[in-house]
């Protein structure tokens, strides 16, 4: 969204951001100029609003900041938007980033808005085979600033740094670190490899946001896999990352495990950067990447396929390079921010204007 904003604002669209007022998020509304209203779920004592108290918050900010539209960034929010949609004066839209089942409830506060907008045809169809309104959802890709990511000459600082000799190959795999996302699955295919590729090194790029036991747990198997195998010392845990784009020039390619996947950003950034990929054939994938024309996709919660795919890639040079120019093409084709931003803006003036 934020890439969006940079495209719209000040030309099609004018923005207000409804946020809190410290963190990241708000440090990136500054850095662009953008006025923020301070707007919370919770009050001072950390307790949920209510419906009404929400409705009266969001009344005040459509009047002071004199709005068109509200539009809620992710299906949580839109959830809450919606229950109170029908109490405000002017339209409201949320985008879906996410594929998970709701309750009856959840659908009908989503329906209660203007417009749905949904990252993928996967992502569409399956809320719509839970009860959201079809007539609502529109399918509008994540666009990607292909300057930002392209491809560019690997300077080797990232192999100085780890303490790798330049003969080592980076796969990098990069999201939240959750169940999801499979990175266990990796870890496994890994062990598989470890005679087969010695010279392997796996960039494990992101961090666990989860608390839950389960997840926890999840997260420490990742080790004890390495660890298992023998080769801990081939994996380099580098956290959160704000400098994706560089790290995608040093790395040999990218391997995605999710077991769901609505439109993974991450394989757009990486194919307009030019990074082989390996991902699973699951949720929006396959509306981005063509398995053995833009990409090795194998089924999701293999191993052995995942493991069969990276050796695949590895033997064959000519192949990454064809894989690799293949999906630079789709995404300048495709997902370019520019013409996806320019979609947001007429599904917004489509509704304001109803």
């Amino acid at each position: 969204m934020l890439a969006a904003i940079d495209q719209l604002h000040s030309q099609r669209c004018e923005f207000v951001a409804l946020a809190p007022t410290d963190g990241p998020l708000c440090d990136e509304f500054k850095q662009r100029l953008l006025p923020v209203q301070e707007f919370t779920l919770r009050n001072p004592e950390g307790q949920r609003l209510s419906l009404e108290e929400l409705t009266k918050r969001l009344k005040v900010c459509v009047e002071t900041q004199d709005l068109d539209i509200v539009h809620a960034n992710s299906l949580a929010m839109g959830r809450h938007l919606g229950a109170v949609a029908d109490q405000l004066s002017i339209p409201t839209t949320t985008h879906i980033r996410d594929i998970m089942s709701l309750s009856k409830t959840a659908v009908n506060d989503l329906n209660r808005h203007h417009l749905l907008i949904a990252v993928s045809d996967a992502t569409r169809d399956f809320h719509v085979q839970q009860g959201v309104d079809s007539e609502k959802v529109v399918t509008i890709y994540n666009g990607i600033d292909c300057d930002q990511f392209q491809p560019r000459p690997a300077t080797q600082s990232l192999r100085e740094k780890l303490g790798l000799p330049k003969e080592a190959i980076l796969a990098a795999t990069i999201g939240q670190i959750c169940l999801r996302k499979a990175q266990n699955d990796l870890a496994q295919a890994a062990a598989l490899l470890k005679e087969q590729c010695p010279n392997f090194h796996y960039l494990l790029i992101g961090e666990r946001h989860s608390t839950k036991q389960e997840t926890i747990e999840f997260d420490a198997a990742i080790d004890g896999a390495f660890e298992v195998a023998g080769i801990p010392e081939r994996l380099h845990r580098l956290g959160f990352r704000s400098d994706i784009s560089t790290i995608l020039n040093e790395v040999d390619l990218l391997i995605h495990p999710a077991r769901q996947e609505p439109l993974g950003r991450v394989l757009l950034e990486a194919a307009a950067s030019g990074v082989p990929i390996i991902a699973t054939n699951v949720g929006g994938t396959t509306e981005i990447l063509i398995d053995g024309e833009s990409a090795l996709l194998v089924p999701a919660a293999e191993p052995e396929s995942l493991a069969a795919a990276i050796k695949q890639l590895v033997k064959s040079p000519n192949l990454q390079e064809q894989l690799a120019r293949n999906a630079r093409k789709v995404i300048m084709e495709k997902f370019k921010i520019q013409q996806n931003s320019q979609l947001l803006a007429t599904a917004w003036e489509s509704v304001v204007s109803f």
